[in-house]
């Protein structure tokens, strides 16, 4: 239960080169401290290395990497009769894709070694050829919804 008025959803300005607003919502995402100019130094060295690696237009990498991580089915803790369940449950979009950036960037920082850009370049393109710590993740969070899937029913009565 919430106090007041839900803060309204802003709408956010796409990034300066690309013009592309999910490539600024990435460049949020990655931000520290509010050093936006750092994480779009990151961000497009990155995706300059993507386009050099595959030769490919760098955007439409990205993106098609994006769409591959998107994960579908999530599980969530929902507590019924003094038991606690783990329930697959359908993910919204907009939290699709915050957990897409999420396990990319934390895929990121975990490689050994070389640059944030050079790093997350290498994961980009480890999600396109199929392998990666961010694909695992979303194959991790699948295959426990397929396991919990027996616990479906729950999802349906909201309190």
């Amino acid at each position: 239960m919430s106090r007041g008025k839900q803060a309204p959803k802003r709408a956010i300005a796409p990034d300066p080169i690309y013009n592309s607003q999910l490539l600024a919502k990435f460049i949020n995402f990655l931000m520290l401290d509010g050093k936006k100019s750092t994480a779009q130094r990151i961000v497009y060295n990155a995706l300059t290395i993507v386009k050099e690696k595959t030769g490919e237009e760098a955007l439409a990498t990205f993106e098609k990497a994006i769409d591959i991580v998107r994960p579908q089915v999530e599980v969530r803790s929902r507590r019924v009769g003094g038991a606690n369940y783990q329930v697959p449950m359908p993910v919204q979009s907009r939290r699709q894709l915050a957990l897409t950036f999420r396990w990319l960037i934390a895929a990121s920082k975990t490689r050994k070694g070389k640059s944030m850009a050079q790093k997350l370049s290498d994961e980009i393109i480890d999600i396109l050829e199929g392998v990666g710590a961010t694909l695992k993740k979303k194959e991790d969070v699948q295959r426990m919804a397929e396991a919990n899937k027996a616990f479906a029913h729950f999802a349906r009565f909201r309190r």
